[in-house]
């Protein structure tokens, strides 16, 4: 394993739909019914992010964090089912298409959710292999639904494929294999890891987790493990998982020279009974709620990221991109915007402070809220999902430090934020005159 961090691996692990406040360091563990010790101690061998934010949903998130843009611009701006046109087009340049091009080995096991057609899969998009599900977690409940009919809807499939070849279906993705597969997914990605520590190449690896999605099913070996329910019985299997990970890379001894960050992708289910928790945040995913925004990420760095650090930090997932490009010494694309920053002199303690102030927060096509500093103005309100009151007249304004719970409108007594909030909004959307968004459901 090499010793130098000119190429230092990078491995990246998202859980899906994990709240704020579900593991132990940040404040869950234990009082959720699920302790969680092996990511708790990943939070204190590196830093701990409070204020980590992502999109709204599933294909959002996971379109800024391989584009390193905001979904308004990829046209990656919601969910849709299968059969219908999704994902990044070919136009846009991933992450993994960077990190290759730096000579790293690269690979996705888990959920994908950026295309499902032969020229979108991973594998096609600068990944060297996968295995996962190219779509999303609830499919797995489709065979065993009343009136489910394969005559009109594809059946589900996890798949696997190699650059250069076509992917292929493994198996169906029905109730038994989304308890099986997140143990498939770890045992995949530990072999990718032993591979290239002993062929001496840097890695990427991305690692995509199903847990927590609805269906939240655990393992059978994890099954009735808590006492308290398929839950919680879920989280202390999805610590277990980037446990196994972090072990398995400690014995390559390259935990030296690996940069792990660990995120979820959104924020808390709202479905019961799988409804997860933001802490002491509002509102779930599917809301411009801080619920919604923010989710845990911790990144783990040996001699690089001090030990045991905490920031309140404005961090953005699409800094991600910019961020993990820097650190192996690739530029970002120049042809188009690219909204996230490179955050690592803040994940290295260099400097306290973030390198960006805000972002602006759109669900599909619509400006739901800017988050600037302390402060977040809400122009739609949707407290609650399916609770929208629309748009609003005046728009709601939060101190979210005194007020993480956005109840108490002050707009009355700080109309001075509209102006630099809407300065943002403003160079951020006239950018859309020069470099025109992809549509939604834009062909190759």
């Amino acid at each position: 394993m090499r010793t130098s961090t000119a190429s230092p691996n990078i491995v990246l692990i998202v859980a899906d739909n994990l709240g704020w406040g579900e593991l132990g360091c940040y404040g869950g563990g234990a009082l959720r019914g699920a302790p969680t010790p092996n990511i708790d101690a990943l939070a204190g061998q590196g830093l701990l992010l409070q204020n980590f934010n992502v999109e709204s949903d599933c294909v959002p998130t996971r379109s800024a964090l391989m584009s390193g843009r905001h979904p308004i611009r990829t046209g990656c701006i919601q969910s849709v089912p299968m059969g219908l046109p999704q994902g990044l087009t070919r136009r846009e340049i991933t992450l993994a298409q960077i990190l290759s091009a730096q000579g790293y080995a690269t690979a996705h096991y888990g959920k994908w959710h950026l295309g499902d057609i032969p020229g979108r899969f991973p594998s096609d998009r600068g990944f060297d292999a996968w295995y996962g599900i190219p779509r999303t977690t609830d499919e797995s409940q489709f065979t065993a639904a009343i009136g489910f009919d394969p005559a009109v809807l594809d059946l589900p499939w996890i798949m696997r494929g190699r650059s250069g070849e076509p992917s292929e279906n493994v198996k169906v993705y029905d109730l038994d294999s989304r308890r099986q597969i997140d143990a498939e997914l770890v045992d995949e990605s530990i072999a990718f890891m032993q591979r290239n520590a002993r062929a001496g190449r840097p890695f990427f690896l991305y690692l995509p987790l199903v847990h927590l999605h609805f269906p939240t099913l655990p393992h059978p070996d994890f099954a009735g493990r808590t006492g308290a329910g398929d839950f919680a019985d879920s989280m202390v299997e999805l610590d277990h998982r980037v446990g196994q990970v972090v072990r398995a890379l400690d014995e390559l001894d390259g935990a030296g020279n690996t940069l792990l960050i660990f995120c979820s992708d959104n924020g808390p289910e709202f479905r019961i009974p799988y409804r997860g928790t933001a802490g002491p945040w509002s509102g779930t995913y599917h809301t411009a709620m801080e619920g919604s925004l923010r989710v845990p990420c911790i990144a783990r760095w040996p001699g690089q990221i001090p030990g045991g650090r905490v920031s309140n930090e404005i961090v953005h997932v699409t800094d991600l991109f910019t961020t993990l490009a820097g650190v192996a010494g690739a530029s970002v694309p120049q042809d188009r915007p690219i909204d996230g920053v490179d955050q690592l002199p803040l994940l290295l303690g260099r400097q306290q402070k973030s390198a960006r102030e805000g972002f602006p927060f759109y669900i599909r096509n619509e400006l739901r809220a800017v988050k600037w500093r302390d402060w977040k103005l809400h122009f739609h309100w949707e407290p609650e999902v399916n609770e929208s009151k629309g748009r609003l007249e005046s728009p709601y304004l939060f101190n979210i430090t005194r007020d993480p719970k956005e109840q108490m409108d002050v707009m009355a007594s700080n109309t001075w934020v509209r102006g630099p909030v809407l300065k943002l909004v403003k160079a951020f959307q006239d950018s859309f005159l020069q470099y025109p968004n992809t549509p939604p459901g834009q062909p190759d």
